[in-house]
C-alpha cells in the first residue's frame, strides 16, 4: 500500500518552548490541530517520550467523529518532538502514520520543520496539506499572542 508524506517549514515569532507547549497541551491542541469545520477533543494524553495520546476530529455539519491516537517516540522540550497516529478501525484508514517536529531558536523566533509520513493511500496528499495548513495558520496566531501573563 502506498503511503504519503507531507512537509511544512514556518518562522515563528515566539520561543520554541511556546511551539512545544502547543503540540503537547491537550487544550492548545484542541484550539489549533482540527482544521476548519472540525472542533477537537483530547481524550488522553501522557505527553512523554514513550507516552500515549488519543484525540478526535468532530465534524460540526455532519457530527461525525474521526477518532486517532499513538505514542510519543521522541520528546525533547522545546527542540524536537515525534509521535505516532493510528485512525480507528472504524475509519477503514489503515496504518501508522509518523509525525515529526524539529524547532530551532532563530534571531526572530523559532524556525519550525514538520514532517507527516505514513498517510493513507485513501488521503490524497494535496487534502493532507489544505488541513495542515489551516492548522498551522491556527498554532501560528495561537503561539505568536504576545499576551501578558
Amino acid at each position: 500500500m502506498t503511503t504519503g508524506t507531507v512537509t511544512f517549514h514556518r518562522i515563528l515569532r515566539c520561543p520554541p518552548e511556546r511551539v512545544f507547549k502547543a503540540f503537547t497541551t491537550p487544550a492548545a491542541m484542541c484550539k489549533w490541530l482540527p482544521p476548519h469545520g472540525f472542533a477537537g477533543e483530547v481524550h488522553h494524553m501522557d505527553a512523554r517520550a514513550g507516552g500515549s495520546w488519543r484525540m478526535s476530529f468532530i465534524h460540526l455539519a455532519s457530527g461525525k467523529v474521526h477518532s486517532f491516537g499513538g505514542g510519543y517516540l521522541v520528546f525533547e522540550p522545546g527542540r524536537r518532538l515525534a509521535y505516532t497516529a493510528r485512525f480507528d478501525e472504524a475509519m477503514g484508514l489503515p496504518g501508522e502514520m509518523t509525525t515529526a517536529v524539529d524547532l530551532a531558536t532563530v534571531s526572530c523566533g523559532t524556525e519550525m520543520r514538520v514532517q507527516q509520513s505514513g498517510i493513507p493511500s485513501q488521503i490524497p496528499t494535496e487534502i493532507c496539506c489544505l488541513g495542515w495548513q489551516e492548522s498551522l495558520a491556527l498554532l501560528t496566531l495561537l503561539v505568536e499572542a504576545d499576551i501578558p501573563a
